[in-house]
């Protein structure tokens, strides 16, 4: 008996085991310094990132890019797989090394193979008891382990068709890509402020299954929305940028709502930064230059909103909430090549906005008169 290969065979078997258990099943972050999976997606998306950032802004990198995700789970299955016809084969050629008749590693794997998909191999058969007995284990893990992947992989999309349905609410909200302008600027219009309190609640407990989800299944994050100017990210960003216009100050505008929005955002920020062992851009680009904020304010006062000047300097506020937020954002942005959207709408239409005919939808919405509710 080969003592190191059977070691090696089982070592490689268990650590499969452990990670697809922590992976699928054990819904709590891993805090363990070394773990496959890190590794699996700190090489793959870094490959398959250096040649998204060599392809040119448009609709072949974006759909490059967006076949990740998908992609990533497929392979990593796969890899779980491998790994433990692998590990068995090796465990089964080990144990039965120098009897008569015994395998070969090829063998040995071919066993493994048909043991783990419950095939019956009839030219290679177990030769001792405890050939016998791994062959029937790999048999029922084999088993357990699609059965646990076909579960698995509902809850995934499950949980990336719940994140995706706040995204498409916003796109009407606060434009495509989304913007604080654009959300602040739509609600003062229609007169829907206290709607705004009730879709940063919304937003908060949004935040909070992002982290859950996000922490448990790392691969969510490289799953994109289905338009290309559209993301978790951005739509984060917008949200966060909301809330700290409205945490700057104005006057008589709640902030209850745009600061528990704001920590859980941060929070989820920071905690996907750290999952992903990324650390914040030291120094960052500015979203928000002087004559962008002066035309922000314009905007706002427009429809009602005025800066308070009673606590400070509204700017100075803004600058300082932003320093908490935009590196982590920038370093989540450079990592998954996801574009941050500006505080400022630009000229392009919203997606809700456009029938096949290509009209803007929202002309005759806007111009319809309002009712009252």
């Amino acid at each position: 008996m080969k003592v190191l290969e059977a070691a090696f065979g089982l070592l490689l078997v268990c650590v499969v085991l452990g990670e697809a258990f922590e992976t699928m099943l054990l819904p709590r972050r891993i805090r363990r310094p070394f773990r496959f999976i890190a590794l699996y997606f700190r090489i793959t998306w870094g490959s398959w990132a250096i040649v998204g950032r060599r392809l040119r802004p448009g609709t072949i990198k974006d759909g490059f890019l967006s076949v990740y995700g998908p992609l990533s789970v497929v392979l990593l299955l796969a890899f779980w797989v491998a790994g433990l016809i692998l590990g068995f084969g090796i465990f089964q050629w080990a144990i039965q090394s120098g009897m008569p008749k015994s395998p070969s590693l090829g063998g040995a794997i071919y066993v493994s193979a048909a043991s783990l998909f419950t095939a019956d191999s009839v030219d290679i058969h177990p030769l001792t008891r405890l050939a016998k007995s791994t062959a029937v284990f790999e048999g029922g893990a084999g088993l357990a382990f699609m059965t646990v992947t076909i579960g698995y992989l509902p809850v995934l999309y499950q949980l990336f068709s719940r994140r995706e349905a706040l995204i498409i609410q916003l796109d009407a909200r606060a434009g495509s890509p989304p913007t604080a302008a654009a959300l602040l600027c739509r609600h003062t219009q229609t007169q829907a402020m206290d709607q705004l309190g009730q879709l940063l609640r919304e937003w908060e407990q949004w935040c909070a299954e992002l982290i859950e989800s996000h922490l448990s299944y790392p691969m969510l994050s490289y799953y994109r929305s289905q338009h290309d100017n559209q993301s978790w990210l951005a739509a984060l960003a917008a949200l966060m940028d909301t809330s700290a216009l409205l945490l700057a100050g104005f006057k008589g505008v709640r902030t209850f709502s745009a600061r528990m929005t704001f920590s859980m955002g941060r929070l989820a920020l920071e905690e996907i930064c750290r999952a992903f062992h990324e650390n914040p851009a030291t120094s960052p680009p500015d979203r928000l230059s002087q004559a962008d904020f002066i035309t922000l304010e314009r905007s706002l006062a427009q429809g009602g909103l005025v800066f308070s000047n009673s606590d400070g300097n509204p700017r100075e506020k803004l600058n300082a909430l932003r320093s908490t937020y935009e590196p982590v954002l920038f370093a989540l942005s450079d990592h998954f090549l996801l574009p941050l959207p500006g505080w400022l709408p630009d000229e392009s239409p919203d997606n809700s906005d456009q029938d096949p005919g290509g009209s803007r939808a929202s002309e005759l919405v806007d111009s319809a008169p309002a009712q009252p509710e």
